[in-house]
């Protein structure tokens, strides 16, 4: 990648330092810890005095309205606010009463005397010339939708990209993203799932062969070069500011965007000033589809699968104190069979429960059956290689939590939720189980079957909207 620096305007600002390009790679577009950067003190030093960053407490300290007393916190990475998760602590490094924010914790300690720095240097001109190796065709409700997506871009208008599983969301934006790279433009795809960063990175990869992405999550590899095109869990997007020409929200309905204000203040924090936001989900929420109406965003609807078959129809079935037999040592029956019958056929299965605790009980018993069956959720550290043998065809199936109701593609796999009614299935989240069935052409399809102690109003909802949208795309 060639770089362009202003010298000439700007050699006498920077006193005559040229920004090594590994230093600018890394910090351009981001707000970092000064203290866990991964260049030597005195480098840094030398960058700060030279004008090359600017830096930011971690922590700021607003006065409080006059109606209150005391001070008010906020977070400059995550743009936490609320005071109720910032604490008071005796800091060792700097020897005084410290203040941390307790939102970002787990992406490490933010506190008063902590310093980020930001990127204050020239900027890199990213290639405008790529190579799009797809070979796909799409069809006309794909057409336009990709369309409809890459008009709203090009006018730096939000849009909501609303399709059901299955409808090829992931090659619709392929055409808006080259036109972005053609343009020279940044662009990050963000999604609140690591399993759906670790699903598109690859398929991103090989359609854009030569452009530098890099894929940002908990536990990513070391990655070189200034990426053009970022994929990333929704987290990560707090180390980025005013960074991406485009950012796109796959999944943007999903556990815990929805659920965490800082992460959705995190998007539009990323973002350049003006630049356009593309949300894309299978089950946006009212509050998504007020905004869009609101605000007058651009908006594509696509209610049938790419291969033009309907979504199949979950089925609902009893199984009475289904908790209380496995806590007993024993598999209901009906689940037992209905897995028998997965494994005589040798269809690859998922199996979602509604609890760590009950699906930890429930492997050994599923196990005696057959001994390859194991279960995976959101701590385990082996996640991506089970969803990859199971893909490979090597083990016959997955019992799992909610982390894998989207963003995962398993071909003819065959679905069941044990617990339906349990209130962390809600009916987004049974559309979106619902929807790893069916996806391939050639098996479209696959059994889906909930499992129930009692029909809840969010199993009904679930599927009144599946056959809604079936009825939609029939008539498309």
């Amino acid at each position: 990648m060639k770089y362009i620096l202003r010298r000439n305007r700007e050699s006498k600002r920077y006193k005559g330092i040229i920004a090594e390009p590994e230093i600018r790679d890394f910090f351009l577009g981001k707000i970092w810890s000064r203290e866990h950067a991964p260049f030597s003190k005195e480098k840094l030093d030398c960058y700060i005095s030279r004008s090359f960053f600017k830096i930011k407490p971690a922590i700021s300290i607003k006065p409080s309205s006059p109606s209150l007393f005391g001070k008010r916190y906020f977070c400059n990475r995550c743009h936490n606010d609320n005071q109720r998760e910032f604490v008071e602590f005796d800091c060792a490094r700097c020897g005084k009463a410290c203040v941390y924010c307790r939102h970002c914790i787990n992406m490490g300690r933010m506190s008063c005397c902590t310093e980020l720095l930001v990127w204050n240097g020239p900027s890199g001109i990213f290639p405008k010339r790529h190579v799009f190796d797809w070979n796909g065709s799409f069809t006309v409700l794909q057409q336009q939708a990709a369309e409809e997506l890459r008009e709203s871009i090009g006018r730096k208008r939000n849009h909501l990209l609303h399709a059901v599983c299955g409808a090829g969301k992931t090659e619709i934006l392929f055409p808006a993203v080259f036109h972005c790279l053609r343009k020279g433009w940044r662009i990050c795809i963000a999604t609140p799932r690591t399993d759906v960063v670790l699903e598109l990175f690859p398929r991103f990869q090989k359609a854009f062969p030569n452009t530098i992405m890099h894929a940002y999550y908990g536990d990513a590899p070391e990655q070189k070069g200034l990426a053009q095109l970022v994929i990333a869990t929704t987290h990560q997007l707090y180390r980025f500011e005013k960074a991406f020409d485009v950012v796109i929200v796959d999944e943007a309905d999903a556990f815990p965007y929805t659920y965490d204000r800082s992460l959705q203040k995190a998007v539009w924090k990323a973002r350049k000033e003006g630049a356009p936001v593309a949300f894309v989900t299978a089950t946006p929420t009212s509050e998504l589809l007020t905004k869009v109406k609101k605000e007058r965003w651009g908006c594509s609807f696509i209610p049938r699968r790419y291969h033009g078959h309907p979504l199949p129809v979950p089925r609902f079935e009893p199984l009475w104190f289904y908790d209380r037999q496995i806590d007993k040592g024993k598999l209901p029956k009906k689940l037992m069979h209905w897995t028998k019958r997965r494994l005589g056929r040798e269809e690859p299965f998922f199996i979602f429960f509604p609890a760590i605790p009950l699906m930890e009980k429930a492997i050994p018993l599923f196990q005696e059956i057959h001994p390859d069956i194991c279960g995976v959720h959101a701590k385990d550290p082996e996640r991506k290689e089970k969803v990859m043998k199971l893909r490979n065809g090597e083990i016959p199936g997955l019992l799992t939590t909610t982390i894998l109701e989207r963003g995962v593609t398993i071909k003819n796999v065959q679905v069941a939720v044990v617990g339906a009614e349990s209130k962390i299935f809600t009916s987004g989240a049974l559309i979106q189980i619902s929807g790893r069935a069916g996806r391939h052409a050639d098996f479209p399809n696959g059994d889906i079957v909930f499992f129930h102690h009692g029909i809840s109003v969010e199993m009904d909802a679930a599927r009144n909207e599946i056959l809604r949208l079936n009825k939609e795309g029939f008539r498309t």
